[in-house]
């Protein structure tokens, strides 16, 4: 049943995506054809790429680089229908176990083995762990992150407001609405409102967590119509309406990003890697502005997820040992030593590596949130950010093939309720009937 779900939603996703067929995009000869997310630090690696192949003269890389929502959709349905157009893929620790599980992934702790001065040692073992399966690595991380708090020192300053290091949802709330100053185009805080399982629905899952809410009980009964769940899509919905950014049902991290970098909102709740681009002074105009503070929480010791991008190489690809090269490159330490000495060391990937905290230029860059973004991650533990034990892995996502479609679907449904569109009651009511669908699935192959 679970891999005739997962079929179906690998379907859907070829349908919604117009996904070529296999060799579509290949390449022939030692090209090797690399889809990537077109995040700030991934574009850095495609800049950089000309490093790699002068070390390796006989090969060419060729990216494919897309929107987060549009790379997750085209990799998942290349990679799951062997496809074979990639040499390598960018995914996270959401896809590398199932993936790994289902045969699709090569075993990649062979090439690390045999790989003098790799050092997977050096990875944070979180990290590292939540791209295993079975004891081996089937992908090595690009960069990791948890998520916090981001909040305007200045303007807190100006409004004589204190920010706490572990701040709670209603405190947060209570800032948003003081310092939300629509004359001026300032936002009180950017939550993401951009559909998508991995976008909007990524934080507003963290706040549902901590407010005592969960997907799913023990027994796979759907629980998005519980008191817990509905008052937490009420407190995001209403927030982002009343003191969010404008345009909020289609913001997603890199819209949040620029609005956040360019002055037009006092607080922001993301990924902690957004502190790179936030410091980042051609990027940003609150460049040295900005505190960091723990993610927000309501009835838990903490709230933060545990992400991490990481490069994989499909099973089917040909040119694996080219492939591999490709990868140790990216994820190498000296590839962090590269982008900090050429862009500058906020632009480092971060929450990978402990050596990269020991390099002195990063360790003073990185100053106002290389701590914070530490403790995220070792804090990112189900038993922390819960108040009930559940049936599935993953923290702002449920470790099961189906949530890429039923993710979307409950992000469109929480979307359509910032928008104006629907009520919160009416996007909890269809989002718990899809629910209950996946649930049922489960309950019958118990």
């Amino acid at each position: 049943m679970r891999k005739r779900l997962a079929l179906l939603a690998v379907a859907a996703l070829l349908t919604l995506t117009g996904c070529a067929g296999a060799g579509a995009l290949g390449a022939g000869g030692n090209t090797l054809v690399i889809a990537i997310v077109a995040n700030p630090q991934m574009n850095d690696a495609i800049s950089l790429s000309h490093e790699f192949e002068a070390v390796n003269p006989g090969v060419k890389l060729k990216f494919v680089s897309l929107p987060e929502n549009q790379a997750r959709a085209k990799i998942t349905a290349s990679t799951a229908t062997q496809g074979g157009e990639f040499d390598a893929v960018m995914i996270s620790n959401y896809e590398t176990p199932q993936w790994a599980a289902n045969g699709w992934l090569e075993n990649l702790q062979p090439y690390i083995d045999a790989s003098a001065g790799y050092d997977p040692g050096d990875f944070i073992p979180s990290i590292r762990d939540s791209l295993s399966y079975q004891g081996s690595m089937y992908a090595v991380p690009f960069y990791g992150e948890s998520s916090f708090l981001a909040y305007r020192k200045d303007l807190f300053e100006q409004a004589g407001l204190t920010m706490p290091e572990h701040p709670t949802w209603q405190q947060i709330a209570d800032f948003a609405a003081k310092l939300d100053n629509k004359q001026a185009g300032v936002a009180g805080i950017c939550l993401r409102g951009k559909p998508g399982w991995g976008e909007s629905l990524a934080p507003f899952t963290t706040v549902a967590n901590t407010f005592g809410a969960q997907w799913f009980d023990q027994d796979w009964n759907a629980k998005l119509d519980t008191p817990e769940f509905r008052e937490a899509a009420n407190f995001y919905v209403n927030l982002v309406r009343e003191h969010g950014e404008v345009g909020a049902s289609s913001a997603g991290f890199s819209e949040c990003g620029t609005r956040y970098g360019q002055g037009q909102a006092a607080m922001w709740y993301d990924a902690t890697v957004m502190a790179g681009t936030n410091e980042d002074p051609e990027s940003s105009k609150v460049v040295g502005k900005s505190g960091y503070v723990a993610a927000p929480v309501v009835k838990t010791e903490a709230s933060g997820w545990l992400y991490t991008w990481a490069l994989a190489i499909p099973k089917v690809a040909k040119n694996k040992q080219d492939a591999w090269k490709f990868l140790q490159w990216m994820t190498n330490k000296e590839f962090v030593q590269t982008v900090g000495k050429t862009y500058g060391w906020n632009r480092v990937p971060p929450g990978c590596r402990f050596s990269t905290y020991r390099i002195p230029e990063y360790a003073e860059a990185a100053k106002a949130y290389a701590q914070p973004t530490l403790d995220g991650i070792d804090a990112a533990d189900q038993r922390k950010v819960m108040t009930q034990p559940v049936p599935y892995p993953g923290i702002q996502f449920v470790g099961i093939p189906e949530f890429q479609d039923l993710g979307t679907r409950v992000s469109q449904e929480l979307s359509a309720a910032i928008a104006g569109q629907i009520t919160v009651d009416e996007a909890i009511e269809q989002s718990q009937e899809y629910a209950q669908t996946v649930g049922d699935s489960y309950r019958e192959t118990k």
